[in-house]
């Protein structure tokens, strides 16, 4: 898949594509159907299928203090999208310029001067530009001004709801692993690359391998039993999101302890797969407190494991 950071870098061979546009934040069921139906459309008219989405989220940039929880950092939705089959990703800066341009704007710059689109596929509840002024009807009118087809995709339900990025942050934020996995169509991730921390697990006697959360806080927070990837194989163990409220309460932070594993992972790059939630975040009267909790969770951790193996 090719990744092309920004308008000002589209070149003449990236013009004449299917093309859909939106956020993806988790690629979750719905985008998927969105996605799929994209592919066929674009293999029919032999274009390559392009996505076209935004870095940080608009409501990051909008609103900072109050915008939702990311479920996935940008790494995990590129590799997300170009496993559902996109070609193409043009990810667009969301800044001062592009909150302040007009949806029509948008569609001649970016949709024809840019990407030179020529069948345009959006979901039912899909807006953009300045005030949130466009929608399907504004690109209606565009499609016959301009001559490019357009479609929509309704809107994907599964037990009588709608799929959505909100739907899965609740899952998720209520520690329901089963329903999250349900509605992204896969058990729920998280990867980065292995940072040096303060070595406090180790000196516990529980090592961990660390990842800083690039956003404000996470769509999920406790203390899980995980899968983890990247290394040899797929390792068992036990993981904490959060903001080690018994250590320093500040910075997010993902810390996973792999069971029975002694190695240097520091610059590795690793995939946490969430499990089963254990339990909330604590904060501890002592250090000792935390290890004696750690250790009880690493004991359930191990059950539940044997019990995986021996079933």
């Amino acid at each position: 898949m090719e990744l092309i950071r920004g308008g000002h870098n589209l070149r003449a061979r990236h013009r004449e594509c299917a093309a859909t546009i939106g956020n993806f934040d988790g690629v979750h069921r719905g985008h998927s159907a969105v996605l799929q139906r994209l592919r066929v459309a674009a293999a029919e008219r032999g274009m390559p299928a392009v996505v076209v989405t935004f870095e940080p989220h608009p409501r990051e940039y909008f609103t900072p203090d109050t915008a939702p929880a990311r479920i996935t950092g940008v790494r995990d939705k590129l590799r997300a999208l170009a496993q559902a089959g996109v070609e193409r990703v043009l990810c667009l800066e969301f800044g001062p310029r592009l909150a302040a341009m007009e949806a029509e704007d948008f569609v001649r710059e970016i949709l024809l001067a840019g990407l030179g689109v020529r069948f345009l596929m959006i979901g039912d509840d899909f807006r953009f530009g300045r005030g949130r002024r466009g929608d399907y009807s504004l690109l209606t009118r565009a499609a016959v001004e301009h001559g490019f087809e357009l479609t929509r995709v309704p809107t994907v339900t599964l037990a009588g709801a709608r799929v959505s990025s909100t739907r899965v942050r609740q899952a998720l934020g209520a520690g329901d692993l089963e329903l999250a996995a349900h509605l992204l169509g896969r058990t729920y991730r998280i990867s980065g690359r292995v940072i040096r921390g303060d070595r406090l697990g180790r000196r516990l006697g529980w090592p961990t391998a660390n990842i800083r959360l690039h956003r404000a806080r996470p769509a999920l927070e406790g203390i899980f039993t995980v899968r983890v990837r990247g290394l040899d194989g797929v390792l068992p163990g036990v993981a904490s999101v959060g903001n080690r409220p018994s250590v320093d309460g500040r910075q997010m932070v993902l810390e996973v302890h792999l069971l029975d594993f002694e190695g240097d992972l520091y610059g590795q790059h690793i995939e946490v797969e969430f499990v089963r939630r254990l339990r909330d975040q604590i904060r501890f009267s002592s250090l000792e407190a935390l290890s004696e909790q750690i250790a009880r969770d690493v004991a359930v951790a191990r059950a539940y494991f044997r019990r995986r193996i021996a079933g």
